[in-house]
């Protein structure tokens, strides 16, 4: 679609005011879903962070990489055991998995926004004992849970100009690695940056009133209505556990956090740099 010079000059003042509000803040983004599959989608995100990062803001990126696991484990003659939503890990399945995420889905990303232009390094939770964690559930094996983020590896990176990029592993008391769901990570590291905003890239438009409707969803929710919601089905399924994620990052400090599709181009831009957005904005 071709726009005439002064279209382009009112897109462009449009973001002005929240170019400036974001100015030197710091958004944390999960990135996950079809978004890091589709080729033309994963463009489009790299230059939505790249943008940012430009214009003065600081983004964070959390990663997930549940398929590229999955793929890996089928090499290595293994079969993916799931409760609750949540992958059974056993030793061997942890050793998977952060090659998955730490040797092939954290590189890549780097690598794309380095050619981008934006300096840019991948850190895994282990890093400087920068996740601790604990085990979630025996009958999970090494699926972690969080007790405390050391945020001093992503500030002093991100000062230095960089864009951070996490992989969801962290480590326990004894060393033990621990597998950890990444929107719980995205969730808690927003908190412990005090970052402006938290924005989950789903494969979901956000909350709808009927999940078949896409008409029906619902644009901004309070905290205090989330309760409500899943107790009358409106939030149910997967989405209930992006939603306490959010629910947990706004009750500590995050301004706003946003569950948004990932499968619309520049949907980070759209929520981020335009008047009407774009998902479910949960506020305190």
């Amino acid at each position: 679609m071709n726009i005439t010079p002064c279209q382009k000059a009112d897109v462009l003042i449009e973001a002005l005011p929240y170019i400036k509000s974001f100015y030197n803040q710091t958004v944390v983004i999960k990135y996950g879903g079809n978004a890091m599959i589709n080729e033309e989608l994963k463009r489009t995100v790299i230059q939505d962070i790249v943008l940012m990062k430009f214009v003065g803001m600081n983004p964070v990126v959390v990663h997930g990489g549940g398929p590229e696991i999955t793929d890996l484990m089928k090499v290595f003659g293994k079969e993916p055991e799931f409760v609750d939503g949540l992958r059974v890990t056993d030793k061997e399945t942890m050793e998977i998995t952060e090659m998955a995420l730490v040797g092939k889905v954290s590189r890549e990303i780097v690598s794309l926004i380095n050619l981008n232009g934006v300096k840019c390094i991948g850190i895994s939770g282990k890093d400087g004992n920068m996740i601790k964690a604990k085990q979630k559930d025996p009958k999970l094996g090494l699926v972690g849970e969080i007790d405390f983020i050391d945020t001093e590896i992503i500030e002093t990176v991100t000062q230095k100009g960089y864009i951070p990029v996490i992989s969801p592993i962290g480590v326990g008391e004894n060393g033990e690695t621990y597998n950890i769901n990444a929107d719980e990570v995205a969730g808690n590291l927003a908190a412990a940056l005090q970052a402006k905003k938290l924005v989950l890239i789903t494969d979901v438009q956000g909350v709808m009133m009927d999940y078949k409707n896409p008409e029906t969803i619902i644009s901004k929710i309070k905290s205090h209505e989330i309760n409500g919601y899943i107790e009358n089905g409106v939030i149910q399924g997967g989405m209930i556990p992006k939603i306490k994620c959010c629910l947990e990052a706004v009750s500590k400090g995050v301004e706003r956090a946003h569950i948004i599709d990932g499968r619309k181009p520049h949907s980070i831009l759209l929520e981020i740099f335009t008047d009407d957005g774009i998902g479910t904005m949960i506020t305190e």
